[in-house]
């Protein structure tokens, strides 16, 4: 049962806020932390973990509401998790084309079979801005990374990341697809057992 009926988004992205109201459904109305403040707290977490819960704590100060807050990246194995937490700022936030080249780069040479890869998504939820015991989920999506890009759709590392469940590159999967295997809807879907919505 939802604790609650309204909670905060601690996110600028509209894309996000309408992906994430169409996974909790009608039994909770959720609102973007750009109602109350444009500012974007500083990111001095080391983990995906710690980054959403700075987030979410953030949110939940500035609006007063219960927040929910994501932090997702890329962690390739043989470069020992790297990008991880700095995914979208790899290429000193030049953007996904200058991201996914130094990948590409960065993996020159390297076989198939040390080029292991995953989505990591951390959801926090937290009740208020002091809430001692938030609620952690996290999802994987397990892949290996392409020697070149592949397919139009999504975003960011999508066109190098191949699905094997698939056979394809996630960039070659409808949105519709990809939202039910993505390290997000994976993350989502515990959050909602969790919160008994499942």
């Amino acid at each position: 049962m939802m604790p609650f009926n309204e909670l905060v988004l601690a996110s600028h992205n509209a894309g996000k806020l309408k992906e994430l109201q169409a996974m909790l459904g009608d039994s909770v109305r959720v609102r973007s932390i750009g109602e109350f403040s444009a500012i974007e707290p500083e990111e001095t977490g080391l983990s995906f973990v710690e980054n959403a819960i700075i987030k979410a704590r953030n949110a939940a100060r500035i609006s007063g509401l219960p927040s929910l807050a994501d932090d997702s990246g890329l962690a390739v194995d043989y470069l020992g998790g790297a990008p991880g937490i700095y995914s979208a700022r790899y290429a000193d936030g030049r953007g996904d084309a200058a991201n996914n080249a130094k990948l590409l780069d960065a993996l020159k040479d390297v076989p198939d079979s040390e080029r292991g890869a995953q989505f990591v998504c951390a959801l926090a939820l937290v009740r208020h801005g002091e809430d001692p015991l938030p609620i952690i989920c996290e999802g994987l999506w397990h892949g290996r990374i392409l020697h070149a890009q592949q397919g139009e759709h999504g975003f960011g590392y999508d066109p190098l990341f191949w699905v094997p469940e698939r056979n394809c590159s996630s960039a070659e999967m409808t949105p519709a697809d990809k939202n039910q295997l993505s390290h997000r809807a994976r993350a989502m879907a515990l959050l909602k057992q969790r919160l008994g919505l499942a």
